[in-house]
């Protein structure tokens, strides 16, 4: 099975300014942003999507949640973020590889798209 985009960025085989990495995931600017801040958390796992997850996962999900924290911290978005997990072709996934969007930068409206 080919690597994902995601997994060559994890594993360095495509460059990346990452802003975060350690030895669960990496985080870095989305090609296309979506709002004045737009970062992907990737886990380095290759898990296709978050209905693929196991419970052996538990603990690398909170992770991701807490790096997201971290990362809104760093890039002072103080005033709010919003979190995106999509799922499936209908839940707008392009990249088969779970991941976490982190949106910010602007007043982000409801409902989404």
């Amino acid at each position: 099975m080919s690597k994902t985009l995601f997994q060559k960025i994890a594993d360095k085989e495509i460059p990346a300014k990452l802003i975060h990495e350690d030895e669960f995931c990496v985080a870095f600017h989305d090609i296309a942003p979506q709002a004045p801040v737009h970062v992907l958390i990737v886990p380095r796992k290759a898990i296709a999507r978050i209905a693929e997850a196991g419970a052996e996962d538990q603990a690398l999900l909170g992770h991701l949640l807490l790096v997201a924290q971290k990362v809104a911290k760093q890039l002072t978005l103080a005033k709010g973020f919003r979190l995106v997990i999509n799922n499936g072709p209908d839940g707008g996934e392009s990249v088969p590889h779970l991941h976490v969007h982190l949106l910010g930068g602007r007043a982000l409206g409801w409902p989404p798209g």
